[in-house]
């Protein structure tokens, strides 16, 4: 039985991790950590913070907010319990405390759980060793009106991804208040808010002539729950050390 510490348990994404853990006769949800430690929705107990939850768990996943990641990290080191981060909205001082974590216990960290989106990465990656000299380069993603951060971590990991490609490049999100023609080394990122959108993101190589589109559409959140309950099952065998998708899976 793979016992899990869910943070974030109230929200989105971790009430559809744990709907999906609960169709799983080997997974469980152990506890959830809350601010508000509301376990009146919830089939397990709910605590304000991790160091109140005093059971032992195989795992943590980490749907929550950034800023309760330095908790929760300093809880998942001492207890030597591995950690599954899906929290996006990092900023690089959170994303080092991720990383010296996993100096110390495995943790599984990706700005997307998606095998789609991650797919999508390598995608665009070959397309900017062919084209990324002579075309231009935008990445457009889109989310619910829920969303806080912008752009996403997803859009940001794709854009990560083509600048280990071409490194000259660097990142415009914004042309408003901006009179100039474009450099052919930006790599555009725009964003974009409404409705129920689960989440879309197209990396756009624009050139003379033509225009070659990537593009991935989420049409559910279960597919991200699915990634981190698969990250989960694939973690607690691992060493300490930094991992993401492509240690999981063969792409």
């Amino acid at each position: 039985m793979l016992n899990i510490l869910l943070s974030g348990c109230t929200g989105q994404m971790g009430r559809v991790v744990a709907a999906l853990a609960a169709q799983h006769k080997d997974t469980q949800i152990l506890a959830g950590i809350d601010p508000g430690g509301d376990s009146s929705l919830s089939k397990f107990p709910v605590f304000a913070s991790p160091a109140d939850f005093s059971g032992k768990a195989d795992i943590i996943i980490d749907f929550s907010h950034p800023n309760a990641l330095a908790g929760l990290l300093e809880y998942a080191v001492s207890h030597r319990t591995p950690a599954v981060i899906c929290t996006t909205g990092l900023v690089d001082a959170q994303v080092n405390l991720v990383r010296r974590a996993a100096d110390r216990i495995p943790v599984f960290f990706s700005a997307n759980m998606s095998l789609g989106v991650n797919l999508l990465k390598v995608l665009a990656q070959r397309a900017a060793q062919i084209l990324g000299a002579t075309f231009d380069i935008e990445i457009v993603e889109a989310h619910h009106n829920q969303k806080v951060d912008a752009p996403s971590g997803t859009a940001l990991m794709l854009a990560d991804a083509i600048h280990e490609i071409l490194p000259d490049t660097h990142y415009v999100y914004d042309r408003s208040q901006v009179r100039r023609k474009r450099d052919k080394k930006e790599i555009g990122i725009s964003a974009i808010r409404g409705g129920t959108i689960v989440g879309e993101h197209e990396v756009i190589f624009a050139g003379h002539s033509e225009v070659l589109k990537l593009s991935h559409s989420a049409q559910s959140k279960e597919l991200f729950a699915a990634g981190a309950l698969n990250a989960a099952a694939f973690l607690r065998a691992q060493q300490p050390g930094l991992y993401d998708m492509r240690d999981m899976i063969s792409i």
